[in-house]
């Protein structure tokens, strides 16, 4: 075989293996995600339809953190602290954000729960941070979040031992939706042609 058909292979086989590698890549977060779900690995919480059949006697308490990306200038805090509930026992915590700015503005928020054995144990059943929310520029509110902590937990060799549970969210500006986008850009418009109308 020749120089130049031992080169073509090669470097088939190069690109071959830069697009293996560059695929993996994306594939290795959504993996991780789910990774993370199934196990609770890294405080990553569990989703329940609805509460538990089953509530035990014994209690956790539950702590509640706040923070934001350095990029987002909203505010934003839980309206309580720390609750203590029964294993089992439905929760409902809120936690306020206000847009101090005089624009809208889009977050989402990311979270996890410490200690990271008990992830796997914390369900939500309804929370804030499914969806994307959209302040306008002044605009305060109350979000919910509603969980429980499996009575399971008890039997888990490590979790068991957590006498606290913190649960944290992390608030990030992201992009509006496009429809958002077309609406506020059509209002502006319509208001300088009012402005300018106006003037004339």
């Amino acid at each position: 075989m020749s120089v130049a058909a031992n080169n073509q292979r090669m470097l088939v086989r190069l690109v071959l293996l830069v697009l293996f590698m560059g695929s993996m890549s994306f594939a290795a977060i959504p993996a991780y995600n789910w990774f993370c779900k199934v196990t609770g690995f890294a405080g990553v919480t569990n989703v329940a339809a609805k509460g538990s059949d089953v509530v035990l006697d014994q209690t956790i308490k539950v702590r509640f953190d706040a923070s934001l990306n350095r990029a987002m200038p909203w505010e934003f805090r839980p309206m309580r602290r720390e609750m203590e509930l029964r294993l089992g026992e439905t929760g409902l915590a809120y936690f306020e954000a206000y847009n101090p700015t005089d624009r809208v503005i889009a977050g989402s928020a990311s979270f996890n729960v410490y200690p990271f054995s008990t992830g796997y144990y914390f369900n939500k059943i309804d929370c804030f941070c499914f969806e994307m929310q959209v302040l306008q520029p002044g605009e305060r509110v109350l979000m919910p979040v509603s969980f429980y902590v499996d009575p399971d937990i008890v039997n888990d060799v490590e979790a068991k031992f957590a006498k606290h549970i913190t649960l944290s969210y992390t608030f990030h500006e992201t992009d509006l939706p496009d429809d958002m986008v077309s609406a506020i850009q059509k209002e502006q418009k319509d208001h300088d042609h009012s402005t300018h109308t106006h003037t004339n």
